[in-house]
């Protein structure tokens, strides 16, 4: 199930939220308790094998939990076998194809398995992961509730595209949580914008890109550079509308997820765009890996070994594809450059300057995200500079002009311009104004809706 389905918007969320809130606010387990219950559904209507899954994850990371917070090494012992055992699991659903396929390539006959990859087993896993590591370090303790442990697992907003919520953040909201009606609103207000990114932006930009890359290779330059701002605003107002609506919709039920986007395409370097882009998966990495490597406190050579070795694995999260692996590695290498060679000398130009030159990185990067394969990529970047492109047909023109509304829109949207409304007029004004933008929104997205079909979110499969 996806937020912008009819099955999520008409009947599930309507239902849940009659249910939870006829319940007295005193009752504050049996409010978790149908949360947890709502989330398993949410999880299942994608298949009821998920189930399984969801419940070995939940086991591992109960009973790892309660190993880990013994003292001394049983402790560790515990931490130690609990991460395993995640990874272990991550990697029979994930990874094992690109093993398999890596034997057979070596000449040893080794089966490749075949099977669906479970909606968001890379954003649970590294959530059990974070409260292993943060109940050995003694940042909470273990949870001994199964069904309080189960409602910050399963809790569904975040469930399968993040963000990647740490327990700590959640814990205290377990119990003390406050629903009122102006946080129910003002959730249902991020919800719609979240929805409106989604259902009338990042559909149209992936209807875009499609066309841009559907044609026979090589591509004309004026094409693909098309084809790559679409999937450029494509892949942000996908991944943001959904962090969005779960945002949105942790408050309606009194939570304050994390945020996890930051108006990441006005950065000026690339260190800034991670910075702003998918934070909590930014933060995780930093915690989990970077700084307990050693970060960059033990000289240059080790800070280098540091960076690249996160990057690689941070490509490697997002899916078992060597195009993942390269996209990884450039981020890593151009945060090295940012560092020891052009650095400072960046610095020196103008924001503007600054801004281009980060914007062409990370656009030459979504190629590598999006190709099925590194030679995809390679083609599809050697096209936009014009090496062996085709000549132009006017096809980008027409993208261009039969898309300009969106565009405008697009390119509007990744400016902090909501910021700059939020602060104008009087309170009450500012609120209504939204209520009535976030309507129609709404509005325009449940018509985009009735027109076509809705599509998958792009994180969802990570």
């Amino acid at each position: 199930m996806v937020f912008s389905s009819f099955l999520f918007l008409f009947a599930f969320l309507p239902t849940l939220a009659a249910v939870y809130f006829l319940i007295p606010a005193r009752f504050r387990q049996a409010r978790n308790a149908i949360l947890v219950v709502f989330s398993v559904f949410f999880y299942a209507a994608g298949g009821v094998r998920l189930i399984a899954v969801l419940c070995v994850s939940f086991l591992i990371n109960y009973i790892g939990g309660l190993m880990a917070g013994r003292p001394g090494r049983g402790g560790k012992w515990g931490r130690a076998i609990a991460i395993a055992a995640n990874l272990l699991f991550l990697s029979l659903y994930k990874y094992a194809g690109i093993f398999a396929g890596a034997a057979n390539a070596l000449g040893v006959s080794f089966p490749v398995p075949a099977g669906l990859l479970p909606a968001g087993i890379s954003f649970y896993t590294f959530q059990g992961i974070s409260y292993i590591v943060d109940i050995r370090r003694g940042n909470v303790s273990p949870q001994r509730n199964p069904m309080k442990l189960a409602l910050y697992m399963f809790f569904f907003p975040h469930l399968t595209s993040g963000p990647i919520v740490r327990y700590r953040e959640m814990e205290e909201e377990i119990d003390c949580r406050r629903e009122s009606v102006e946080l129910f609103a003002a959730g249902m207000r991020r919800f719609c914008f979240g929805l409106g990114k989604k259902v009338l932006l990042a559909n149209t930009f992936g209807e875009i890109a499609g066309k841009a890359f559907a044609g026979p290779a090589p591509m004309s330059a004026g094409l693909a550079w098309v084809g790559a701002l679409a999937y450029t605003l494509e892949i942000f107002f996908d991944f943001s509308g959904y962090s969005d609506m779960a945002l949105g919709l942790g408050n309606v039920f009194g939570f304050h997820l994390p945020e996890n986007f930051d108006y990441p395409y006005i950065s000026c370097s690339v260190k800034e765009f991670w910075r702003r882009w998918h934070m909590s998966l930014s933060r995780w990495f930093r915690d989990y890996i970077y700084i307990p490597l050693g970060g960059n406190r033990a000289g240059n050579g080790r800070y280098i070994f540091n960076i690249m070795a996160v990057w690689l694995l941070t490509g490697l999260w997002h899916g078992a594809k060597w195009s993942f692996v390269l996209w990884g590695c450039w981020y890593g290498l151009l945060l090295l450059g940012e560092r020891f060679l052009w650095g400072r000398w960046l610095e020196k130009l103008p924001a503007l300057c600054r801004w281009a030159v980060t914007m062409l990185a990370v656009i030459v990067g979504w190629m590598f995200f999006r190709a099925a394969s590194p030679m995809e990529a390679v083609s599809a970047i050697g096209n936009m500079f014009g090496v062996g492109c085709a000549p132009e047909d006017g096809r980008a023109v027409y993208l261009m002009l039969e898309y300009w509304p969106e565009w405008t829109a697009g390119l509007l949207a990744c400016a902090p311009i909501k910021n700059l409304l939020s602060r104008a007029g009087k309170p009450n004004t500012r609120s209504f104004a939204a209520s009535l933008a976030a309507l129609a929104v709404l509005a325009l997205s449940y018509m985009a809706l009735m027109e076509g079909s809705f599509d998958s979110f792009l994180y969802a499969q990570f």
